[in-house]
């Protein structure tokens, strides 16, 4: 039976609306569909089609169609049809041809798209209908706009000489859609276009084509897009100038004595902002003969004149001798004579810490004084589960007992019997070994008033003994030591998750005259709206207490701590094992979890396993599993991701797809796996996995092009594109390389630090009290931007003292001291009375 042109959009809409309100069955729309016999020109055409949209924050956003003719229009989003209910409809009729338009808007919600996050990309389109078929509009992508906050590489400070190339590297964050770059000198924007002396390249790195004194300056990458503004920490490019002879002057007339100078200065160029000095004399004599200098010793005014001149050499020579012996007298008993003077007299320049030989059969680089007495401690020290189990002991050391057996010993110095040598020998040495315990998370060192520093290299954790802090005369061993969660009972009540490592410095109930600083990793995301963060400590009894809630310190509280994006700083009088715990105030709270990808090295079977790590990102964990899979056999794989876990209740989730079939087969049943939530929350669990298997089709199948999703369900995710040949591939294997952090585990003395012995006391005399013009301590903490913590500072005896006790903490080994240099000569203090050294002094 033939059906009138006129009653098909009636017959069309009543079929279409009869579906939309049915069982909901997919439908799958077509291309230019036309009705058999109708005419093809009165098929649909868009007049606006769906546009690529991003979501901004929690606003929905807006997908208009408008097609003619048109009857009906409707938007299907990811295969599935949008319900009716949900369109915005407007009809109206074309004024020049007379044929019906219709205009459909739907919104789309950030709820809607994170559904499938980790799945598919979410993406709508609208299908129109008229009389002669069907046609379907393009896709429009619809995706979440974000822009994380770390810089996945950020600018370092350089020093460069004059006409020298410059280059600073910036790798902005991780966004949707990707993040703009500019470039800040000053806080002024770089406009390539009105300077041809520098460029942005593609990769956003800065180059400055021949540095010029003018481009002295901090420097700042700026990353934006339509969600947020990031700033990079700033790096201080320091352009100097080596100096240079000018020429010589004419050579003198001939003097009395048959000689005559010449002299040059260095000011061709003259040395600026750092650079070398010109090196040999500036003045250059040289005996001369000409006819006005003939001299004889015949006459006796000749002899009286050389009598006269040998007499006053040797009155000058006992008048220095004298001087030299007053002098060496006075400075007895100073501690400045115990510094190592090559260091103080190096002004701001980094410290070079040269390794012993390898040949030295000690256990220490130095040893102290025998006559040294020796006080033994007992019960109040606490030895319980601090100290080292008795698989450690000391096997010829001479210092102290095993520490063990409930007993700590600890030296000091009588009055009568002042090591001086046992204290030049220490001053001198470069560097201190640790005592060999046979583990690579503990470090061990002997120290005393001079302090020092203990590292757990690739943990990121150190403890820092600023001078002064352990009393003068006495000798303490300290051990600093990483423990695996597993190991350790730490309960966590509640939404309290471990945040950083569990680490124990000891021994515990020394006495501390000064705060000693531990510096360790941590995992949260920082933010006060969204974390409660305790220190906690264990007590002697074994129970663990809260010590410190960040954010509401005392000032004259025993314990501080400086809290940053990835690691936190601990002030503490006290040795002890101590934890960072997070107790979650919102499900914005959220863990950044770094994901690693790992396979093996080489695959002699058809079967190959893809590792998938999900860890804390702390170096200590990331150290654990670098070491793990070294003894698997194993290789990485993908450049690693940072995921930010929240406190959702929610598991994680990993898949994996698009694996050639003709290549491989997976072996994973389900279409997922999962990791749940408290296992990954409660922290306790180390080297938390999944393992998905893929078989070989055949034994020479060598490449692999596949996908791997790591999703939290209704949150963050991240998607790896494997692509690469199984028996040749290592790019990735040098991204985990391990790196030396210091090259020992313990220094000591002078060496420990960055800033020169003499120097810091300079500092700390000069900016201690305080100043109406304020140059003093409270501008140098902000130039640090150290300023929140100005009441604490403000607590000790030294508050300078303190915020270079800090600064060397937080910037140990690689620190810029010109940057130090720079904040604290902005001060107003003169500079040459800070930063210079004199040889007496020295």
């Amino acid at each position: 039976m033939a059906i009138r042109p006129g009653l098909w959009p009636a017959l069309l809409g009543i079929v279409l609306a009869a579906w939309l309100r049915g069982s909901g069955a997919q439908q799958s729309a077509t291309v230019a569909n036309p009705v058999p016999g109708a005419n093809p020109d009165l098929l649909p055409h868009f007049l606006v089609e769906p546009e690529d949209v991003y979501i901004v924050k929690n606003k929905p956003v807006l997908l208009v169609c408008k097609a003619l003719p048109a009857t009906q229009i409707f938007f299907k989003c990811n295969g599935e049809w949008v319900r009716q209910v949900d369109h915005v409809i407007e009809r109206s009729t074309d004024g020049s041809s007379g044929l019906p338009a219709m205009e459909v808007r739907i919104n789309v919600s950030r709820q809607q798209v994170e559904k499938v996050f980790g799945l598919e990309e979410y993406w709508c389109q609208c299908v129109a209908w008229s009389s002669s078929g069907t046609t379907k509009s393009q896709k429009a992508y619809i995706r979440i706009a974000y822009l994380r906050k770390n810089f996945e590489q950020e600018p370092l400070a350089k020093e460069v000489s004059l006409e020298q190339g410059i280059v600073l590297h910036c790798r902005p964050p991780e966004g949707i859609p990707p993040a703009e770059v500019e470039w800040l000198r000053n806080e002024d924007l770089v406009d390539p276009s009105l300077d041809p002396n520098v460029y942005i390249t593609r990769e956003h790195s800065l180059v400055v084509r021949q540095a010029r004194l003018a481009d002295t300056a901090n420097y700042t990458c700026v990353a934006k897009n339509i969600v947020a503004r990031r700033r990079s920490a700033s790096a201080a490019v320091i352009v100097y100038v080596d100096g240079s002879w000018s020429p010589w002057s004419k050579w003198s007339a001939c003097g009395l004595d048959c000689t005559h100078w010449r002299s040059r200065e260095c000011s061709d160029p003259a040395p600026r902002n750092g650079g070398e000095e010109c090196r040999g004399a500036d003045l250059d004599t040289r005996n001369c003969t000409s006819d006005l200098c003939v001299h004889t010793a015949s006459g006796p005014e000749d002899v009286a004149l050389y009598v006269g001149l040998i007499a006053v050499a040797v009155c000058l020579v006992l008048l220095l001798l004298v001087l030299i012996l007053v002098y060496c007298r006075k400075k007895e008993g100073l501690d400045s004579d115990v510094a190592d003077s090559s260091i103080l007299t190096s002004g701001f320049q980094p410290v070079s810490i040269k390794p012993s030989k390898a040949d030295n059969p000690h256990l220490l680089t130095i040893q102290p004084d025998l006559s040294t007495t020796t006080t033994t401690y007992q019960g109040s020290l606490c030895p319980r589960q601090d100290g080292p189990s008795p698989k450690f002991q000391l096997t010829n050391g001479h210092l102290l007992s095993p520490l063990g057996g409930g007993r700590h010993t600890l030296h000091h110095s009588s009055p009568t019997s002042e090591a001086e040598d046992f204290v030049s020998r220490l001053s001198t040495q470069n560097y201190f070994r640790s005592l060999p315990r046979g583990t690579s998370n503990m470090a061990y060192g002997t120290f005393n008033f001079l302090g020092g520093r203990l590292m757990i290299p690739n943990t990121g954790i150190s403890l820092l003994i600023p001078p002064d802090a352990i009393p003068r005369g006495k000798i303490y061993e300290i051990y600093l030591t990483l423990h695996k969660p597993e190991d350790v009972r730490l309960p966590l009540a509640g939404c309290q998750t471990l945040l950083s490592p569990i680490v124990s410095c000891g021994p515990p109930g020394v006495l501390l005259t000064r705060p000693v600083i531990l510096s360790m990793d941590h995992c949260g995301e920082p933010s006060p709206d969204s974390w409660s963060l305790r220190l906690k400590k264990q007590s002697c009894e074994g129970s663990w207490e809260d010590v410190l809630h960040l954010g509401e310190e005392a000032p004259s509280h025993l314990y501080y701590c400086q809290l940053e994006a990835s690691a936190c700083y601990v002030f503490t009088e006290q040795l002890g094992r101590f934890a960072l715990v997070g107790e979650a105030l919102s499900v914005a709270a959220a863990k950044r979890l770094k994901l690693l990808l790992f396979a093996p090295v080489a695959c002699t079977s058809l079967e190959y396993n893809i590792r998938v790590y999900c860890l804390h990102d702390t170096h200590d964990a990331l150290k654990e599993v670098v070491q793990l899979e070294k003894q698997l056999g194993g290789q990485l794989i993908q450049e690693p991701r940072i995921l930010h876990f929240k406190d959702s209740y929610h598991n994680l989730r990993l898949s994996i797809h698009d694996v050639p079939s003709s290549l491989w087969k997976s072996k994973l049943l389900v279409s997922y796996q999962e990791i749940p939530f408290y296992h990954i929350w409660n922290g306790s669990q180390q080297h938390l996995h999944c393992t998905f298997t893929l078989e070989r089709v055949s034994p020479s199948t060598s490449d692999l092009a596949c996908k791997v999703w790591v999703w939290q369900v209704e949150g963050d995710g991240q998607s790896f594109n494997i692509n690469f040949n199984i028996t040749k591939d290592t790019r990735f294997a040098e991204l985990l390389a391990l790196e030396s952090e210091g090259g020992v585990p313990a220094l000591v003395g002078p060496s420990a630090f960055k800033i020169p012995f003499l120097i810091r006391q300079k500092i700390i005399t000069s900016l201690d009290p305080p100043c109406s013009r304020g140059a003093d301590w409270r501008t140098l903490a902000q130039k640090l931007h150290l300023d929140s913590h100005l009441s604490f500072f403000a607590s000790k005896p030294s508050p300078t003292a303190m915020i270079l006790n800090l600064w060397e903490a937080r910037h140990f080994p690689n620190g810029n001291l010109s940057q130090l240099a720079a904040a604290v000569a902005g001060l107003g203090q003169p500079d040459a009375g800070l930063f210079t050294v004199s040889e007496a002094e020295c």
